[in-house]
């Protein structure tokens, strides 16, 4: 059975980044999830600090976030710097990195 988070992330693959065409999982955009009893924060970063579609994808993450918990769900911008090593490995096979 999966955890909340688990269900979360797996909810949150379907966020595309879409000037790469990844999802914000497989691009290790999702830094952290955590979950209390009444809230869900989620910790996500961009590839790039001046990301045009900041504001969107953080919508995108929190409308799939309240999709699968009744929690009240929080997503903060972290400050941490973005590497392609965060990636998951079949994302960078995908994109030949």
């Amino acid at each position: 059975m999966q955890s909340e988070a688990e269900k979360i992330q797996a909810a949150l693959r379907d966020v595309i980044d879409f000037e790469i065409g990844l999802d914000v999982v497989a691009l290790g955009l999702i830094r952290n999830i955590e979950v209390t009893d009444d809230t869900v924060t989620i910790t996500m970063i961009l590839t790039s600090p001046m990301c045009p579609m900041a504001s969107f994808m953080a919508q995108q993450v929190h409308e799939q976030a309240t999709q699968v918990t009744e929690k009240t769900v929080n997503v903060v911008l972290g400050r941490e710097m973005w590497k392609p090593d965060m990636m998951e490995q079949e994302a960078r096979d995908a994109l030949g990195i």
